[in-house]
């Protein structure tokens, strides 16, 4: 979305595997500009400032992020800009910190800085006006306080020292000083639907204060105590990586040159990595990875959420080499470093195939006829597992007997998991499915997944109600 006409220059970027908006705003008058929440591969911001005759001359980041590793460092080095946080944020690196109602001139165009503690203790909104002294400002970036139909979550930070409920009283407070500014001001969040840092976001990209007053939940008319736990309460389970990430952000870190290939790897030296404890992502569909794939792969197609994907189910210390198409190893290793997972050693240069036979395995994805027909005749010799988030089972329901482990709790809890029997694992539409069990194989499980996932079903469907105290229906 852009801004067309007078000196406002207002560009929204949208990252769509990580539902994440990041914003240009600028002034033609003076061609000043700044970047809010910038994704770790900044050429994007380069080029359109250019197209614009703008110069990024300052980086604001909302709030210290969780989800994504931010590119403050890599647009300060490419352009000269300043880092700033609001004034309360903890950081190992040198910032020009903004204090609560701040205005920072770019020309005509006005910015006004709002603390808005809640999400994290750190947390700005930015107020955008075209002309110093508008009544109705042209909108607000609200970073992860407000988001179209939900607010940020506020139980990031239990492990650090401030619960859920502090910060969340933290966020009503901010949220009802946002209220104040005009209906007509737009809302131009963080992050949209599929983003673990809420959990009923829209799939819009901005609305305005006065539609979010009346159609926002969180900003109903309810009291502090309310909101404390209707925002507390069905929070979707945190990606693993979360924390890594949110130290990372806070670090002096080395930073990514998008542009650098990916070392590339013959058959014998993948083979090497491999076998020296590499851990071999495989970015192929998860069709052609069940055909052929390296013994011990893990399969996260390189397509959708591939970057969070990868942080459910792997270290950000691991070692990885990268198979699938060589053409794809600078946007796998691009998107990985999107979330700070940067140890990607090299690409294997060639078709998996050509590794050998002797290096190869294959694994029979299950059809939803067969698995109906093997637990209808009660013959099922194998145990199903749900990794949909408990959103999606409350909604659609599951399959009887189903034990619900959601994907960002998969490591965590491979304990709970029957290490004798075979395992059949279903997601919506077949891709998480086919993660989590080549996971699980590669920790010495057995398991294989539904193709199809949840949406080629048409068996019998059982609901949360009927679950038992371990998670599995009845």
């Amino acid at each position: 979305m852009t801004k067309p006409a007078g000196p406002l220059v207002f560009v929204q970027f949208y990252l769509d595997c990580l539902s994440h908006a990041s914003y240009l705003v600028g002034d033609r008058t003076t061609g000043r500009a700044v970047v809010v929440d910038p994704q770790r591969d900044v050429q994007g911001y380069l080029t359109t400032a250019e197209q614009h005759g703008l110069t990024i001359e300052r980086v604001i980041e909302t709030h210290i992020h969780a989800d994504f590793l931010s590119g403050h460092l890599e647009l300060a080095e490419r352009t000269g800009a300043r880092i700033s946080y609001g004034s309360a944020a903890e950081l190992d690196f040198d910032t020009d910190p903004l204090g609560d109602g701040e205005r920072l001139g770019l020309g005509e165009v006005e910015l006004e800085i709002l603390h808005t503690p809640g999400h994290t203790p750190e947390s700005i909104c930015v107020v955008v006006r075209e002309h110093a002294g508008d009544a109705v400002p042209f909108g607000v970036l609200t970073g992860d306080t407000l988001f179209i139909g939900d607010v940020g979550r506020p139980d990031l930070l239990s492990s650090r020292g401030r619960s859920a409920e502090e910060m969340a009283r933290l966020l009503y407070r901010s949220t009802r000083a946002l209220l104040t500014l005009p209906d007509d001001t737009r809302v131009h969040p963080a992050h949209g639907a599929g983003s673990a840092c809420g959990k009923n976001l829209s799939t819009e990209l901005s609305c305005t204060i006065g539609n979010q007053r009346r159609g926002n939940y969180a900003l109903a008319d309810m009291t502090e105590d309310e909101f404390v736990a209707v925002v507390t309460d069905g929070q979707p389970a945190a990606p693993a990586y979360f924390a890594f990430t949110s130290v990372r952000n806070r670090q002096a870190r080395p930073v990514l040159d998008e542009e650098t290939p990916v070392p590339p790897l013959t058959p014998q030296a993948f083979i090497e990595a491999r076998a020296g404890g590499a851990t071999v992502l495989d970015t192929r569909d998860p069709e052609a990875f069940a055909a052929a794939h390296p013994y011990g792969a893990v399969n996260i197609p390189l397509g959708g959420r591939f970057a969070e994907l990868a942080g459910q189910v792997l270290d950000a210390q691991d070692a990885i080499v990268l198979c699938g198409d060589p053409d794809t190893a600078i946007e796998a290793r691009n998107r990985l470093a999107r979330i700070g997972f940067d140890r990607v050693l090299g690409a294997l240069d060639a078709a998996v195939e050509t590794i050998g036979a002797a290096h190869l395995t294959a694994v029979v994805r299950v059809d939803a006829d067969e698995l109906a027909d093997e637990l209808a005749e009660g013959a099922a010799e194998f145990e199903l597992l749900d990794v949909r988030g408990p959103g999606e089972i409350r909604d659609k329901g599951t399959l009887p007997g189903a034990r619900l482990v959601p994907l960002p709790e998969l490591l965590a809890r491979l304990g709970e998991l029957p290490a004798e029997q075979p395992l059949t694992v279903i997601c919506a539409g077949g891709n998480r499915s086919s993660v989590a069990a080549s996971v699980l194989r590669a920790r010495g499980f057995e398991a294989t997944d539904l193709r199809g996932g949840f949406a080629a079903w048409h068996g019998e469907v059982v609901h949360p109600a009927d679950q038992d105290s371990d998670g599995v229906t009845a």
